[in-house]
């Protein structure tokens, strides 16, 4: 059991080395009443609070305004189904909604229209969500990306009702101009006999309390935007191509914007080449993206690759029905050239006895890593609901514990969180910036505790 008293907010933080910035991050996700989307400088100081609204996750945009949501669908008739797509004003005034995807009826509820929302959106401008140089989203007008969920039966997949993801494109005005169905591209994602096999008698039903087989769960969606790769001819990156990763799958792929054909993919197989070999198994992925142009590493994919365990296969002794195929008990950040499929580096890094880091970092679900423009990643490890950024070096110089408990799950996970410059927030002036050094964990004590020195003891040998 972990422990239940550590210190919270921020606990390491060198100004100089830190691209420094505001945090948001959503403090108790789908908790009623909750202290909602948070906004904290990088002395853990909360600089805005959005009580109420729910996001997964929420962003900011230029302005002071977040992206969200007002609520999430009864887990009864639903799993993690966000209601709609809010924008709020730094006051919390809902300024743009969407939510008529599906129009239905919850029993004992009225029929009402829901998005069906989960795990990503993007707005026009803006191809991964946090801030990049000179592609600030738009914040009065502008298309939106959005993932969700659609409920149907597809026998190639299972005889299972099926939570099934879908990608749709919204205008401004509120029109579904585009939809892409994530079951009706089976046949293009490289599984194998035992995977169906295993798939088709449990899509991860058990994620939903067996309602429904949340076969994918994709978690992450963004297009690429301009990149090198497209630039020198290779048309499977084109600038308005999706990627996105899917949990339980262990895959993260590309689709063709245009045919909605899947181009490029990695997994679901990590021993099929020896370039895949190399990389070592990807194990229930979150937050997979191009790193946008503009900013250091851009083009490499970047992602938190959990560990835990997901995949299908062959059942195996960690696996008796072969559904959570791969398993380990550490995650790691990857940056890895998506054309040579090397990685050009990963945290925390290799070391003898430790080619996938090493229990420095583990987050078995949620979870992300974003890219800041002095080359630093801001790292979610959101199970602990603790924030890292870390240099190229693989330096720690910022970290934050989130200080809210969710409830319902009795932890402070936190699903992802952003850094964005000051001038967005014109709000408010700009915070002071103040060292927090790394404490001496062997002097550190709760206050009203009493630090002894330790008796000197000199071992005698006969």
């Amino acid at each position: 059991m972990p422990p239940t008293i550590y210190p919270t907010g921020t606990t390491i933080y060198d100004p100089e080395k830190c691209w420094n910035g505001y945090t948001l991050y959503q403090s108790t996700l789908h908790q009623p009443n909750s202290n909602g989307a948070v906004l904290v400088d990088m002395n853990g100081n909360v600089v805005n609070r959005w009580r109420g609204l729910d996001g997964m996750p929420n962003k900011m945009l230029p302005g002071g305004y977040v992206l969200g949501s007002s609520g999430v669908r009864n887990a009864k008739y639903g799993f993690q189904d966000m209601l709609d797509l809010v924008q709020v004003d730094w006051d919390g005034n809902i300024v743009w909604k969407f939510d008529r995807y599906e129009r239905i009826k919850d029993p004992y509820q009225k029929a009402r229209w829901m998005l069906r929302q989960h795990h990503d959106f993007q707005r026009e401008g803006n191809p991964v969500g946090y801030y990049v140089p000179g592609m600030d989203p738009l914040v009065d007008s502008g298309r939106m990306l959005i993932l969700c969920h659609k409920t149907l039966r597809e026998p190639k997949i299972s005889d299972t009702l099926l939570l099934d993801d879908t990608i749709i494109e919204v205008s401004r005005d509120g029109k579904i101009t585009w939809e892409w169905i994530c079951s009706q591209h089976f046949d293009e994602m490289g599984f194998d006999e035992e995977a169906k096999n295993a798939m088709y008698r449990n899509p991860y039903a058990m994620m939903t309390g067996g309602k429904w087989g949340d076969w994918m769960h994709m978690n992450s969606m963004s297009t690429l935007g301009p990149n090198q790769w497209h630039d020198g001819g290779d048309e499977r990156f084109h600038p308005d191509n999706i990627i996105w990763d899917g949990r339980q799958t262990n895959i993260t792929a590309i689709i063709d914007r245009k045919t909605g054909k899947i181009v490029w993919r990695l997994g679901p197989d990590y021993n099929a080449t020896e370039e895949l070999r190399k990389i070592g198994w990807i194990i229930g992925q979150h937050h997979a993206h191009l790193i946008p142009r503009g900013l250091p590493g851009e083009g490499n994919l970047l992602l938190f690759d959990n560990g835990g365990q997901a995949g299908y296969g062959a059942p195996n002794p960690g696996a008796p029905t072969g559904v959570g195929y791969a398993r380990r008990d550490n995650s790691r950040v990857l940056e890895i050239n998506p054309v040579t499929l090397e990685v050009v580096n990963q945290y925390p890094p290799r070391g003898p006895g430790m080619a996938f880091g090493s229990g420095l970092l583990y987050s078995n679900f949620v979870s992300s890593a974003q890219r800041l423009p002095n080359g630093n990643t801001l790292i979610t490890e959101g199970g602990s609901g603790r924030f890292l950024e870390v240099t190229a070096e693989n330096e720690t110089v910022w970290e934050y514990v989130n200080p809210y408990q969710n409830k319902r799950m009795k932890a402070n996970i936190v699903y992802r969180a952003y850094r964005y410059p000051y001038d967005w927030v014109p709000q408010v002036e700009k915070p002071k910036e103040t060292a927090v050094p790394r404490t001496d964990n062997t002097r550190f004590r709760v206050p009203g505790t009493v630090t002894k020195r330790p008796q000197k003891v000199t071992i005698v040998k006969n």
